[in-house]
């Protein structure tokens, strides 16, 4: 099953995990939403700023520190994705137990690891 999956964090740095995850989930199948910084691509998606108006997003996978992501917590909420992947460096047990409240399934991960493994 595909997954659409919002990349949070993303660049268009080759060398950054974020731009690995979106290509990689890009490779398997899975549609993918961009959010980061700056404006860029990344395998054929537009990187977009702010708080985009997106929906049926499955999956959010998180590529930002945790002290940055509080001022995401009601956006991605909002989004009622049935999961949030807190990829490593990400973890947050705050904003988890926000997400699971709300009946998202949190996940403590690397979404590299799990495509490869098949546990995505």
């Amino acid at each position: 099953m595909k997954k659409r999956t919002l990349v949070v964090g993303a660049s268009d740095n080759p060398t950054r995990y974020a731009y690995k995850a979106a290509t990689m989930l890009n490779e398997y199948g899975h549609p993918i939403e961009l959010l980061g910084l700056k404006t860029g691509q990344v395998a054929g998606a537009a990187i977009q700023r702010g708080e985009p108006d997106l929906d049926s997003i499955d999956t959010v996978t998180l590529y930002v520190g945790t002290r940055n992501q509080p001022p995401l917590y009601d956006y991605l909420l909002r989004l009622k994705p049935k999961r949030i992947i807190f990829n490593p460096g990400t973890e947050n047990p705050e904003f988890a137990q926000k997400a699971r409240q709300q009946g998202i399934e949190t996940v403590q991960g690397c979404t590299l690891v799990m495509l490869a493994t098949g546990q995505f």
